[in-house]
């Protein structure tokens, strides 16, 4: 038999997943200049930031499984994004560049899964995670600090397992949220689009 059968799902409680999510919130949100100013002086100069690099969302969850709708356990997300400083001067003219500047998000949470849809290959479920965001790199807040804490959430609001024996692959629409205040926000309706694989035993 190749799919998951109801007896595997009464043996097979552990789950665990490693998986990828976009970054469309931190793509939007910090990217290059549209233009170049090259209409000004030679002795006037412009620092912008440029040559943005994106590396995604990694994640690994666990998962156990008390019954074939409810299950509990926890996740770890990181992510980073990269760039240059630039500084030119007033015809565009490139003075220099520093390449060493980024900042990363690393979230850890625990989170619950409901399975409302059992098939023997095809598993409905949704879930929800709460726990800590922790956002650091080059750059300080307003306290001089790199690092800083704040709360974090993610929603699956559906997911879909296809199933092969005790192995999945996994497709979630959701989004993952971390903030310290109103005016500090690390991520706001990140990797909406999560792909994973598994193994359940």
């Amino acid at each position: 038999m190749m799919a998951e059968t109801r007896e595997d799902r009464a043996n097979w409680r552990n789950e665990v997943r490693i998986g990828w999510g976009d970054q469309l919130f931190e793509s939007l949100m910090w990217h290059n200049p549209t233009y170049t100013i090259t209409t000004m002086p030679a002795t006037y100069e412009i620092t912008k930031n440029e040559n943005y690099r994106y590396n995604q969302h990694i994640w690994l969850e666990y998962q156990y499984r008390f019954n074939n709708w409810f299950s509990l356990g926890a996740m770890a997300d990181v992510s980073e994004v990269g760039w240059d400083v630039v500084l030119r001067n007033g015809a565009g003219t490139e003075l220099s560049r520093d390449k060493k500047h980024y900042f990363y998000n690393l979230v850890i949470m625990p989170t619950v899964r409901f399975t409302y849809f059992h098939h023997p290959y095809v598993n409905i479920y949704s879930g929800v995670g709460a726990g800590i965001g922790i956002n650091g790199g080059t750059e300080k807040n307003s306290a001089g600090k790199n690092t800083d804490y704040g709360m974090a959430l993610n929603f699956t609001v559906v997911g879909i397992s296809a199933n092969y024996k005790r192995w999945f692959m996994a497709f979630d629409y959701g989004g993952m949220y971390s903030l310290k205040n109103a005016n500090c926000i690390f991520l706001a309706k990140s990797r909406m689009f999560n792909l994973s694989v598994g193994a359940r035993f």
